[in-house]
């Protein structure tokens, strides 16, 4: 099974890269930022848990996240390949998929990591917005914030897969298919 993680700051195209992805790798897409969404607008505990700190722009807690992946990696162990979009946001949570991984057999065999400025980050999510309607998306403050988030919290896991050999950075800047067909490059290789 193929498992690959794409990884960047909030706004820098990890969703319009994952569907490209997804579709020419028949993988199968588990975005946690999607999950929580949807479990928000089911009104589920864990929709409940979770859009106090979403509200915010904070990350979701290491152990619901955990969990909640886990379930969805084992409804799905036989499919060809994962695709992990928004995960994972810490190290500890890496750290956690590391252990997962090897309980199962299995292996990140890659992490995507785009780049973008932050203006240009500030820019799209303002934008998306206006496209989406999502909340999180139209508050400048709550963009800083998970922008801030980000880079103190969720920065050093590319750290950790660059020290594993498994880190690839991607300019999230550009056409939609030049960085598409960049990524495939880097797919290719650990294929």
């Amino acid at each position: 099974m193929l498992n690959i993680a794409i990884f960047g700051a909030p706004g820098v195209g990890k969703g319009t890269q994952s569907a490209l992805i997804e579709k020419k790798y028949n993988l199968v897409h588990i975005s946690t930022g999607d999950i929580l969404r949807e479990e928000t607008s089911k009104g589920t505990e864990l929709g409940l848990k979770a859009k106090s700190y979403m509200e915010q722009g904070q990350l979701i807690p290491d152990d619901l996240i955990i969990g909640m992946l886990e379930k969805k990696v084992d409804e799905n162990i036989n499919a060809e390949g994962i695709l992990y979009d928004g995960f994972p946001r810490t190290v500890k949570q890496a750290e956690a998929l590391d252990v997962m991984f090897e309980k199962k057999g299995l292996k990140l065999d890659t992490f995507l990591c785009l780049t973008a400025d932050h203006d240009t980050l500030v820019a799209r999510l303002l934008n998306r917005a206006k496209d989406s309607g999502r909340a999180d998306d139209a508050d400048v403050n709550v963009i800083e914030n998970r922008i801030k988030v980000y880079n103190e919290q969720t920065l050093p896991v590319a750290e950790y897969y660059k020290n594993q050999g498994k880190s690839v950075e991607i300019n999230g800047i550009g056409e939609i298919t030049d960085i598409f067909n960049t990524i495939c490059e880097a797919i290719d290789k650990v294929k």
